[in-house]
């Protein structure tokens, strides 16, 4: 089963005593898409950071996975950086997880070629990081996270770097391999979250709280036009902005 990422009277501080979260509680639901938005410094991506294992902080609370996945990799992450080993070329830092894990295919390395080739790379299989762009590097280290192809995908602004028209294409992309995925996806783009989430969760400052949740209507990715977008853009807009983004 995909296990849901259950979050109850979660309490964060660091180690000075700066509070992060307070109670925060509440489900990403399990082969679902939950967005969190907020302004910046709230705690987005260090509730990712959490999630992935870190223990760099002080926590109360519980944060589980429901039910307990029977293997214990089950979590793909992509943080803000793309973190290619410069080393290699664009392939083999895609291919890399299965390389460390001697399951390399000729199969899997064909289907690395087309998502290269789907996400504007074609060509640029042989080259390395540092003759890359910031936005084809990045395009690299997601393709590298939906490769692995797991269970639950934590993703912290996984689009910034890209263009707006490319930006489109990898969303859509990743709604499409991601179906079915537990997805915790952190972003500052309300367009972003509105055609890839199931559910949109806002967080205001620290010590964050939940300030507005909201489940959406049909299967992501939406259009622009789509008749949920345009319900819930304005409205989601003036939530943010009343907390200083602009």
């Amino acid at each position: 089963m995909i296990p849901a990422i259950q979050m109850d009277g979660l309490c964060l501080r660091f180690n000075d005593g700066t509070e992060l979260f307070n109670d925060l509680t509440f489900t990403a639901e399990a082969g679902k898409c939950t967005c969190v938005l907020g302004p910046s410094g709230c705690g987005k991506s260090t509730l990712l950071r959490l999630l992935s294992g870190s223990q760099d902080f002080v926590t109360e609370g519980s944060m589980t996975f429901v039910p307990q996945p029977r293997r214990s990799h089950c979590c793909a992450w992509m943080g803000q950086n793309d973190l290619l080993l410069p080393w290699l070329n664009l392939l083999d830092n895609v291919l890399l997880g299965f390389k460390l894990r001697n399951e390399l295919t000729e199969e899997l390395r064909h289907q690395a070629k087309l998502l290269l080739a789907e996400a504007g790379l074609q060509g640029y299989e042989s080259s390395l990081p540092g003759a890359l762009s910031g936005g084809m590097r990045q395009r690299g280290a997601l393709l590298r996270t939906l490769m692995e192809d797991r269970p639950i995908l934590l993703m912290d602004e996984p689009f910034s770097a890209l263009d707006s028209l490319t930006r489109l294409k990898l969303q859509n992309l990743s709604s499409r391999m991601t179906a079915g995925a537990t997805v915790l996806l952190v972003t500052h783009d309300v367009m972003e979250a509105l055609r890839m989430a199931h559910r949109i969760i806002v967080l205001d400052g620290a010590p964050a709280r939940i300030k507005a949740d909201i489940f959406l209507q049909g299967q992501p990715p939406r259009s622009p036009e789509a008749a949920e977008v345009v319900k819930h853009y304005g409205p989601l807009l003036a939530e943010l902005l009343d907390e200083g983004i602009s």
